[in-house]
């Protein structure tokens, strides 16, 4: 009897060895697979990037409300050391709440750039890249920012046309062509990674920049929608090894797969969007020798900030 039970005890101790090996092998094969695709990712983008990217010093802080902050910024030309951002977003996704959140500061916006005096907000990349621009967003409106992720135009074209080989859905409000090298007409249609850059880019209408910035959270959203196209997080390794050598970040490859994959499998996509200044909490000024601004009242601001980011 007591060999029985024996016996029974080391069947159960094999099985369960047997179970844990099966499932250490399938985690074992799903790293080496997405490793695999990462790497496809890489090898299939890497041809089409002419320079190398710079290293910049980044002493990100956390975010204190407990999401994960990232400067999002499209320059004209990185590479060249003393451009301008063209595009300055902040992203925020917050792992306990399960939302995603886009504030786009306005580029004229007039602010204390620390060392510098009182500039252009975009001004700040220029002068000391994107740490110099997360201190100037932390003095001027309280954001802690942990990560930072640029990317060129150039960058962009290549990053969209591989990433979606049948362009972007995007509905056209008019038609733009002035200073943004495309010509575009009205109506809902797919954008390959020229004309999308042109969409994004356009600003000679009535209102101007407030326009342009509305189509970027826009332009956003729809890439953001229209990833489910790739269905299952199999596929994102390879998304994110495409990606990979446009886009400059401090974000270690691991954390870019969990957001994407969190964001894949959640049930609300929806991102939130807000823009800086808000309504009503600026005036149109001009500066000698920085040219038109906005001024805010950075009180304002910074409040309609934190109820955004806490809500």
């Amino acid at each position: 009897m007591r060999d029985k039970r024996y016996q029974h005890k080391k069947s159960k101790r094999k099985k369960w060895k047997t179970f844990v090996l099966i499932l250490f092998l399938l985690f074992a094969g799903t790293l080496a697979y997405s490793y695999y695709q990462f790497k496809q990712g890489v090898s299939q983008s890497k041809d089409k990037v002419d320079t190398q990217a710079i290293e910049y010093e980044f002493n990100g802080d956390k975010d204190p409300y407990g999401g994960t902050s990232i400067l999002l910024l499209g320059s004209d030309d990185p590479g060249k050391g003393n451009s301008r951002a063209d595009t300055i977003m902040v992203a925020q996704y917050h792992p306990d709440r399960g939302t995603y959140k886009i504030l786009s500061i306005m580029r004229d916006t007039y602010v204390d750039i620390p060392g510098h005096g009182k500039d252009k907000i975009n001004a700040a990349f220029a002068l000391g890249g994107p740490e110099l621009l997360r201190q100037t967003i932390k003095e001027n409106f309280d954001i802690d920012l942990q990560y930072y992720s640029i990317i060129d135009f150039e960058g962009f074209i290549h990053l969209i046309d591989e990433a979606f080989p049948k362009g972007v859905e995007i509905e056209v409000e008019k038609a733009m062509s002035a200073k943004i090298g495309v010509q575009l007409e009205p109506g809902l249609q797919r954008l390959d990674g020229k004309h999308l850059l042109g969409y994004v880019r356009f600003r000679h209408d009535a209102i101007g920049d407030f326009g342009r910035v509305e189509r970027q959270q826009k332009t956003m959203q729809a890439l953001a929608d229209q990833l489910m196209s790739f269905q299952t997080v199999a596929k994102l390794p390879k998304l994110v090894g495409v990606m990979t050598p446009f886009v400059n970040t401090n974000m270690a490859t691991k954390d870019i797969l969990y957001i994407g994959k969190e964001f894949i499998s959640a049930k609300n996509r929806d991102i939130e969007t807000m823009r800086i200044p808000v309504d009503g909490s600026y005036q149109d000024k001009r500066i000698s020798g920085v040219g038109s601004v906005l001024a805010v009242d950075f009180e304002e601001n910074k409040q309609a900030i934190r109820e955004f980011f806490t809500k």
